[in-house]
């Protein structure tokens, strides 16, 4: 059944605090690889904490990465919007805080430092698909719903990571053109690039309350519980194989 500990993991990056939210299954002996999960727009919630219990289980140590600072959570869409706004008008301070959160990470003892990922939900996807284009040691990286437009051009054999990507069929917030233009990217960088495209889902599909935010905020959110198992044991198999 294993043994799955949590704890929080503080760190600096940028003059900030950071506060993640670290799991792993204590039963476990030796080092193991480590993802690291960057959130939605919201933040370090409940439901990214829940993912990386998840990894936890699946035998990886999983490192949910505060990215704000201080713990810091949106409670409504203005809020996320706004703090999502300041990480990408930032590119040098994010991707700062990107790198502190695997150092974090590689530098427990539970960890195996040469087997490294990064995945994330919706802005988080964008932020582990930076990871990879900064060029940083990471075998793999998964982007769930996420933006797919660069911040950093990145150069022929700078990425490092194999790609997969989980996107919505019908996500108005990355459209059919963004998708095409990213797979031009990857194949013009000589990536090793998986896509997968759930039809009929909508953006933020992964999230149980991906509706229920839709409703209230008026935004084209919604859960999709088949594209959601779908997309995990996609995850699955594609961490086995890149991490091992």
């Amino acid at each position: 059944m294993g043994d799955i500990r949590t704890e929080t993991v503080r760190y600096a990056a940028g003059g900030r605090t950071m506060r993640s939210h670290l799991a792993f299954d204590a039963a476990q002996r030796g080092r193991r690889p480590g993802i690291v999960i960057f959130s939605e727009w919201w933040g370090l919630n409940d439901y990214l904490e829940r993912r990386a219990r998840e990894l936890a289980g699946l035998g990886y140590v999983a490192l949910a990465a505060d990215i704000y600072g201080e713990g810091r959570t949106a409670t409504d869409a203005k809020e996320a919007g706004e703090l999502m706004n300041g990480l990408f008008a930032d590119m040098d301070g994010t991707s700062e805080r990107i790198r502190a959160a695997l150092a974090a990470l590689a530098a427990r003892p539970e960890v195996d430092a040469v087997r490294l990922g990064a995945m994330g939900y919706c802005m988080g996807g964008a932020l582990a698909l930076h990871a990879a284009r900064l060029g940083l040691d990471l075998r793999g990286v998964v982007s769930f719903h996420g933006s797919l437009d660069r911040t950093h051009a990145a150069r022929k054999g700078d990425v490092k990571a194999k790609v997969l990507i989980c996107q919505a069929g019908d996500d108005s917030f990355v459209p059919a053109e963004q998708l095409e233009s990213f797979r031009k990217e990857m194949q013009e960088l000589g990536v090793d690039l998986e896509v997968v495209v759930y039809p009929g889902a909508r953006h933020a599909f992964t999230n149980p309350k991906a509706t229920e935010n839709g409703q209230r905020f008026g935004l084209p959110l919604a859960y999709d519980a088949n594209a959601d198992r779908q997309s995990w044991e996609k995850m699955r198999t594609f961490w086995t194989r890149v991490l091992g």
